[in-house]
């Protein structure tokens, strides 16, 4: 007897027809993607921010020598600001960071090795080292910061537009304005604004 049209072999009427609209299995590293994307996502904004906020808000700072002692220590961490000196000069009583001015430049310092700093006179006023005292337009500065007190001369020195006039608190132990002259403005990274280590003395910087 011949099969009907319709008559159908049991075989293909028990096996599962395919669905076209199910998805195919994915591979192990695009479920791995799939699961963590978000959180790659997210660590990478964090870079991104971190990196912005280093470029153009603040920056850690690690001090290498004595010549701010007794304000800071060998070994001191520092945040350093950086968007103040974008907007104005730098303040007398500031502590900033700077890349080398051209004097230092030409005996081998480089862009990487920046200097820490008190701001002591800015454009226009005068700066005179004599009797053990700085003079700042023919007055004595009052200095409750200093190590001691210096024990060399320096002529009177005018500081020029977009110039301004920085010595170290370690004033007989530090390589600065009294010795290779006023610093560019446009030299200055950010002011020294909190010290986040060592622990016992962490605090703003002043």
């Amino acid at each position: 007897m011949k099969s009907s049209p319709d008559d159908s072999p049991l075989t293909n009427a028990a096996a599962p027809a395919s669905d076209p609209a199910a998805p195919a299995a994915l591979p192990r590293w695009r479920r791995l993607w799939a699961s963590q994307r978000e959180s790659v996502r997210i660590l990478a904004i964090a870079l991104l921010v971190a990196i912005v906020l280093r470029i153009f808000v603040a920056e850690p700072r690690f001090i290498p020598s004595n010549s701010m002692e007794p304000t800071l220590h060998v070994g001191d961490r520092l945040l350093v600001e950086k968007v103040s000196t974008h907007l104005q000069t730098p303040q007398v009583g500031n502590i900033v960071v700077f890349e080398p001015p051209p004097q230092l430049r030409q005996y081998g310092y480089t862009g990487k090795q920046a200097f820490i700093k008190r701001v002591i006179a800015t454009p226009g006023e005068t700066v005179t080292v004599s009797d053990h005292q700085v003079f700042v337009n023919g007055l004595p500065l009052q200095e409750s910061y200093i190590l001691e007190p210096p024990d060399y001369l320096m002529g009177t020195v005018t500081v020029p537009p977009g110039n301004i006039f920085v010595m170290g608190d370690n004033r007989n132990d530090s390589n600065d304005s009294h010795v290779w002259g006023v610093l560019p403005q446009e030299n200055v990274i950010g002011v020294a604004r909190l010290r986040f280590w060592p622990l016992s003395r962490v605090g703003a910087v002043s």
